[in-house]
């Protein structure tokens, strides 16, 4: 099976949603005024948001005369809001935190991630940073096992930052190329466990100055808004600098991935579509809104 045919597989349940009725509006051969209010509303429902419904809204308003079809103009305006550049930074190791509330699927992000460089010739290193959940560390030492990776832990109950930092300075001593922290799971309402994931970063700085060279945030699709809340407070406290969108699969509004990028200007890196190893994607923009707004019948690319 095909990337676009796995990523089309996955989104289903979004596309057969607020989306599928969102296409067979634009299917019409004039749009009218009528047309677009039902088409905002739609995507409102879909956790877009208010802000960047009126403002596709809009773009289709002024493109919709300048001879494409409607569903290819709604296609290239969703292209531009996701289109956000991200410049890897160039250093080994390549440290990556992943960071997120309880129950995104972190852990398990970390695991298909860890597989997906493994898989591209890096070296990888996983750092058991989140010891205070039972059996987390256990979850990642299997995952280290499966794609054949490295693994450094003290065990439940130890210093995150310690484990940290100790994960780092043996990828700099082994020459690993990627080091990806798995930090602990935490509410982001709670100021001093923000502080913690402060100081874990803090310390992995010490271990490779300019370290973590990427944050990423883990955001379960399924709690819509909420997750935008999540990475409102993310953002102000550790400068997330991508994010990972799991769960879309399992949700009927992926509409939030438009709001999160919209409102924050931060990239989506990563999306989860499935429960298998590889159901972990490189976020494309183009492809992923191609496969939103597909019939779901086309078995390769769209144009």
């Amino acid at each position: 099976m095909g990337v676009f045919s796995r990523l089309n597989d996955g989104l289903k349940r979004t596309r057969e949603g607020f989306f599928k009725r969102v296409r067979k509006l634009l299917s019409f051969e004039s749009l009218d005024s009528d047309s677009l209010e039902e088409i905002e509303e739609l995507l409102i429902l879909s956790d877009m948001g208010s802000e960047t419904a009126e403002e596709v809204i809009e773009a289709l308003k002024d493109r919709k005369d300048k001879g494409k079809e409607p569903i290819e103009v709604l296609k290239e305006v969703l292209v531009e809001i996701l289109d956000i550049p991200f410049e890897v930074p160039q250093a080994r190791p390549y440290v990556v935190s992943v960071v997120g509330v309880n129950g995104t699927g972190k852990t398990t992000t970390i695991g298909k991630l860890s597989k997906l460089y493994s898989s591209n010739g890096n070296k990888v290193v996983l750092a058991a940073c989140d010891t205070f959940r039972a059996a987390a560390v256990e979850q990642l030492r299997i995952w280290s096992e499966r794609a054949n990776v490295d693994f450094i832990s003290q065990g439940q109950g130890a210093d995150s930052a310690a484990v940290a930092f100790d994960a780092v300075r043996h990828a700099v001593s082994k020459g690993k190329d990627v080091v990806i922290v798995d930090t602990a799971g935490r509410l982001h309402t709670r100021s001093n466990l923000m502080e913690e994931l402060k100081k874990v970063h803090r310390v992995i700085g010490k271990a490779s100055p300019g370290a973590p060279n990427e944050v990423l945030l883990v955001i379960d699709a399924t709690t819509g808004q909420n997750g935008l809340v999540q990475a409102k407070k993310f953002k102000e406290a550790v400068d997330v600098t991508g994010i990972v969108l799991t769960k879309l699969d399992g949700t009927a509004k992926g509409g939030i991935i438009f709001a999160i990028v919209k409102e924050l200007g931060i990239p989506v890196r990563y999306i989860g579509v499935g429960e298998k190893e590889d159901d972990l994607k490189p976020f494309d923009s183009r492809e992923f809104v191609n496969a939103l707004l597909s019939t779901g019948e086309e078995g390769s690319e769209e144009a």
